[in-house]
């Protein structure tokens, strides 16, 4: 079968499946937008239920997202507006500081956060994307998060944005005296090096 062609049934077996979790998610925001709250409640609950996630009725999403591994453990906040052809793998989180209470004394539009996603926008698995309260974070257009990276400032357009490096904090085997060093152990390349 040609490959044109296996992707035109691909596309056309996916939009058979009723219940994934886009569609579930977009139902949701439709009932929502249209004033019915507690339909909505009930779809965004199905959709956690049945996918383990928590995806807002409250955030603005294109009709083209795509939720990697049927979006287990992702979790989007109201506040977040998603662009075209954006791609989140599971376990990541988009969470817009954290809502206003009753009473407070600043208005609402001052410490309401927001999350821009641009289109094209991939978010790795695990990444946390968290805007300050009272500031709206941007992730340009194209742009790519790795997996388990933090982000809490704009990302420019068809940037990539990493995770540190991991370093040792304790155990070096550099703290031990060398008559207890363990010779057996294969070394790595930078330890090799002069």
């Amino acid at each position: 079968m040609p490959p044109d062609r296996l992707a035109a049934l691909k596309r056309s077996l996916t939009k058979l499946w009723l219940l994934s979790p886009e569609r579930l998610w977009l139902l949701s925001i439709a009932l929502h937008t249209r004033g019915h709250p507690l339909l909505a409640f009930a779809i965004k609950q199905l959709n956690t239920i049945l996918y383990h996630n928590s995806l807002s009725p409250g955030a603005s999403v294109s009709a083209d997202i795509l939720l990697g591994h049927f979006s287990h453990g992702i979790v989007v906040n109201a506040n977040v507006e998603i662009g075209r052809g954006v791609k989140i793998w599971h376990n990541a989180t988009l969470t817009a500081g954290r809502p206003t209470r009753r009473g407070d004394r600043r208005s609402s539009a001052d410490s309401r956060a927001r999350i821009v996603v641009e289109d094209g926008v991939k978010i790795g698995t695990n990444a946390v994307v968290i805007a300050p309260r009272g500031q709206v974070l941007r992730i340009g257009r194209g742009a790519r998060i790795g997996a388990g990276t933090v982000v809490t400032k704009d990302v420019p357009a068809r940037a990539t944005v990493v995770a540190a490096p991991p370093r040792v904090l304790a155990g070096k085997a550099s703290e031990r005296p060398d008559d207890q060093q363990d010779t057996s152990a294969p070394h790595t390349a930078e330890e090799t090096l002069p």
